[in-house]
């Protein structure tokens, strides 16, 4: 389980084919400081398992299903992407309930500078706006992030200059993909809605890992 608070700027060393999969290897300092064998890291909102580590790198194998309906498909070497570690039991929860399980690939789509912010629109894939809310929290590239319109396509956050400058959201131009994690609270409660009330969920892309 992740928070989104991203702990670490780190970079796409290489992206090797693996024939239906690939082998990622990244480098990120303070994500491999303590990490071993099995560990989970997510990268650009994505939960990754440690393979190998070593000098301040770790490599990771990512699944044909995952580059497939993610970004980290379109990664190359000297890419930066943000880095967490899963909270550990009694940590600081900084941002919200984020699994790592990203639930669809949605578009930079407007970037609107302000005097200490800066106000960002992406849009939705299908069937994913009735699990984003006003107010409520998405993961976008694995940042924590809420609300401040909802639309029906579509959504707006606001990136304060921490977050422009700590993680990749800084970088993303219009036009550019992203991953995005909705509420999973906001998931199980619209699957209870629909038993309840035997309404047929929207069409929507499969969570990945």
């Amino acid at each position: 389980m992740f928070t989104g608070i991203v702990e670490e700027l780190g970079e796409v060393v290489a992206l090797e084919s693996t024939g239906a999969s690939a082998r990622l290897r990244l480098r990120g300092r303070l994500v491999t400081e303590d990490a071993g064998h099995g560990d989970s890291i997510a990268v650009n909102g994505v939960c990754l398992t440690v393979a190998a580590h070593g000098e301040g790198e770790f490599t990771a194998d990512v699944m044909a299903e995952t580059l497939r309906r993610t970004t980290l498909g379109s990664l190359a070497p000297g890419d930066r992407v943000n880095l967490e570690r899963p909270v550990a039991l009694g940590g600081r929860f900084g941002g919200h309930l984020v699994q790592g399980h990203v639930d669809g690939v949605g578009t930079v789509v407007d970037r609107t500078p302000g005097d200490a912010w800066e106000s960002v629109t992406v849009a939705l894939p299908p069937g994913l706006a009735r699990y984003v809310a006003d107010k409520g929290s998405v993961a976008v590239d694995g940042v924590s992030l809420t609300v401040v319109a909802a639309g029906d396509d579509s959504f707006t956050v606001g990136l304060i200059p921490t977050t422009l400058a700590s993680t990749t959201l800084g970088l993303r131009r219009p036009g550019e993909p992203v991953n995005l994690e909705v509420d999973v609270l906001a998931k199980y409660l619209a699957r209870q809605f629909d038993l309840q009330t035997g309404a047929a969920p929207e069409p929507r892309q499969e969570t990945t890992r």
